[in-house]
């Protein structure tokens, strides 16, 4: 299964998705991250984080969902509020789109302990739903078998 994490800035949420479903779930899910106006750097506490939690950080980088024209999603997922109203480009076809909004951990005002908590927390949200996808991929779903699948997981 092939799947397309987006955010708008490409920063942060989209990253941690991208990163932590490949880690845990590669030899199923093969996925990358986007946004629709890409800041062009990573957060550096999304890479902080990751790396504390054992998840490889290299080769992660913000970019534009127009770089992913050839990668062709199963699955294109929306991982913000303001990226859940954009519209998408023609070029992802039959994918199935799906938004799935987490609180933006980068946003959070606060003490160290906070920030890392927010951030903890909503990579422990992504783990879930990281792994809730593993078990569908091998079911080879497509269109609304696959985006019904999808939004059972997280109702």
């Amino acid at each position: 299964m092939r799947i397309l994490f987006i955010c708008t800035h490409n920063r942060c949420r989209s990253i941690l998705s991208e990163a932590i479903t490949n880690h845990s779930h590669g030899d199923l899910i093969e996925a990358r991250s986007a946004g629709s106006q890409p800041s062009g750097v990573v957060h550096p506490l999304s890479l902080k984080y990751l790396a504390e939690i054992g998840v490889p950080i290299s080769g992660l980088k913000s970019q534009s969902w127009d770089e992913f024209e050839s990668f062709s999603p199963d699955l294109v997922i929306t991982v913000c509020d303001s990226a859940a109203n954009e519209v998408c480009p023609a070029w992802f076809g039959d994918s199935v789109r799906i938004h799935w909004g987490l609180k933006d951990p980068s946003k959070l005002e606060g003490d160290e302990t906070q920030i890392k908590q927010a951030f903890m927390d909503c990579i422990d949200i992504i783990k879930i739903r990281a792994d809730a996808l593993a078990k569908l991929a091998p079911r080879n779903l497509s269109g609304d078998a696959l985006r019904q699948a999808v939004n059972d997981l997280i109702t």
